[in-house]
This record gives structure tokens, C-alpha cells and sequence, in this order.
């Protein structure tokens, strides 16, 4: 009975170390292998986009800006837009102006006092409710402004002075420049804001 026993544990342990490195091993393959097979199979789907749907979004863009371009030319119709400003670019600077503005212009100009001129370069013009941004500038004729050239004058003077002690040199240098002061008469939209979605070949001619 003893030798019975001893071979029954025998088997016993021959059979549990046997089957021990197949479980450690079937363990590690679904460790390391099933997560990253679940989580494919789990991943979302990207949805693609059809022409159907951006073609809607296109139509849809459209009819909103016709809307807002409709409700920007009543108010101008109905002269319920309110107070007007522009920025203006002019001698390479950028002025913001409003009718009633006078504006400094340094240096050399050749407009003399009493010129009235229009100035074509606006980047920029709204109101209250709205803006119309150029792309530098606006459509040439969409905006006009309108100004008068009220006077020229010399900057005050300013002094230059250089010395080097010791050497008995010394220079004094006195400059004044030009400048000339621009009053903002008036800016009135001229034209209707239509958009039409593509770029006009004028606006595309024009050199500054």
C-alpha cells in the first residue's frame, strides 16, 4: 500500500509540473496578445466625409452670407448704420479714421492746401453692426473717403548736438521737416456689398 501511495504522488507531481509551463504560457498570449486585438477590433470606424454633405455646407455658408450682405445694405439704405470709420493706408502708414478727423502725414507730400483728394487705399471700413475687411484692401469704389488738405508746416525744430571733449570739436545741426494736416471730410459706402465668392480681376490689378 506504502509503494502504491508513493507512485500515486509521483504521477501526481509529473503531472502538475508538466502542465504548469502550458498554463504560465497560455497566460502570457492572452496578456499580451488579446488586449491589442480587442482594442482593433473596438476602434471607431473614421467617418468619411461624402460631397453630399460639404456641398450642404457650402449652400448653407452661401445663403448666410447673402443674408448678412442683404441686412448690411438696408441699413445703409435706411441710414441706420450709424457713425462710419476706415483705416486707410497712406504714405506707409495705417490711419483709423472717422469723418471730422484731422490726420498728421510727416514728410514730403505734394498736396498743397485746399486739394480735396480720395484716398483708395481703405483696409478696412464698418460701423456699428459691422465690418468689411480687404484682403489687403477693399474692392476699389466700395468705400470713399473724402478729404481736404487744410494746411503744411515745419515740424519744431530739433538740434543735433555733437561734441568731443578734449579735441575742440563741437557741431550743432538744426532740422525741421514737413507735414502736412488732412481733414476727414466724409466716408460713405458707394456700392451695394454683394458677395461673390471669387475675386475680381481689377482688384487683382491694382499696384500699391
Amino acid at each position: 500500500m506504502a509503494f502504491l501511495g508513493q507512485t500515486m504522488r509521483h504521477l501526481c507531481r509529473q503531472v502538475q509540473v508538466s502542465q504548469r509551463p502550458l498554463y504560465l504560457a497560455g497566460a502570457m498570449r492572452s496578456l499580451s496578445l488579446t488586449p491589442a486585438c480587442a482594442q482593433q477590433q473596438n476602434k471607431p470606424k473614421p467617418i468619411v466625409s461624402s460631397t453630399t454633405s460639404a456641398l450642404d455646407v457650402a449652400k448653407n455658408e452661401q445663403k448666410e452670407c447673402q443674408s448678412i450682405c442683404e441686412r448690411i445694405n438696408q441699413q445703409v439704405a435706411q441710414s441706420e448704420q450709424g457713425r462710419l470709420f476706415a483705416v486707410v493706408h497712406l504714405c506707409g502708414k495705417q490711419f483709423k479714421i472717422t469723418p471730422g478727423d484731422i490726420i498728421l502725414v510727416e514728410g514730403y507730400w505734394p498736396p498743397t492746401i485746399g486739394d480735396e483728394i480720395r484716398l483708395d487705399k481703405v483696409l478696412l471700413a464698418g460701423a456699428r453692426d459691422f465690418t468689411l475687411i480687404g484682403r489687403p484692401i477693399l474692392e476699389a469704389g466700395l468705400v470713399t473717403v473724402k478729404a481736404t488738405v487744410i494746411e503744411k508746416t515745419l515740424t519744431h525744430t530739433k538740434t543735433h548736438f555733437k561734441k568731443k571733449r578734449r579735441k575742440q570739436y563741437m557741431r550743432i545741426n538744426f532740422q525741421r521737416s514737413p507735414n502736412t494736416m488732412i481733414r476727414i471730410n466724409s466716408i460713405e459706402l458707394a456700392q451695394p456689398v454683394v458677395d461673390d465668392g471669387t475675386e475680381q480681376e481689377e482688384s487683382s490689378k491694382r499696384l500699391f
